[in-house]
């Protein structure tokens, strides 16, 4: 008999050893100790790993809904939320792939449609190895647990992708958007 999965995949990435790098891993944590006390545990599973890899594309099969968290340098702060498809297939041979590789991945390997997919990227600034988050990115990823927390209280494809337009409409600077105007 095969136990259900969870609709919800959270796949977070980063070297907690890296500076900026441990946000993926530091959200992931917080997520963890957040979702069973606001009753949404058993919608959703959590993976953690350094880095992306094949192997992850099977973490996506049988999901609703799979989001992707990672910190970037070159991310507008505090953080980016936005959809992502399947993407052109990096051959094996590079041991990090992308979420647009994952979900290409998946629909090689899969008769079953893709989940809805969704990027989570932190602004970080320092990825020196040794070195604890620094201040700023710290507070980027607070900005973005706050954001989590609305996601997987609103965990339907439609939802996030409501979320993301929004997201989007703020980055641009529309007053409607800030306003909470839809």
């Amino acid at each position: 008999m095969m136990v259900p999965r969870a609709p919800v995949v959270v796949l977070a990435c980063g070297n907690p050893s890296r500076g900026d790098d441990a946000l993926g891993p530091q959200l992931l944590e917080r997520l963890d100790a957040w979702l069973p006390t606001a009753g949404l545990g058993g919608r959703h599973e959590l993976i953690g790993d350094y880095q992306w890899q094949i192997e992850h594309a099977l973490d996506l099969a049988g999901r609703e809904l799979a989001l992707f968290i990672d910190a970037g340098a070159m991310t507008p702060a505090p953080f980016v939320f936005r959809p992502v498809q399947a993407g052109r297939l990096v051959e094996p041979g590079s041991h990090a792939l992308s979420p647009e590789s994952l979900l290409a991945v998946l629909a090689r390997i899969s008769s079953e449609p893709p989940p809805a997919a969704f990027v989570l990227a932190v602004r970080g600034e320092d990825f020196e190895l040794g070195c604890a988050p620094g201040q700023r990115a710290l507070a980027h990823a607070e900005a973005a647990f706050a954001f989590l927390q609305d996601l997987c209280g609103a965990a339907s494809a439609a939802q996030w992708q409501l979320l993301a337009d929004r997201q989007e409409r703020l980055r641009a600077g529309d007053a409607g958007a800030v306003a909470g105007v839809a």
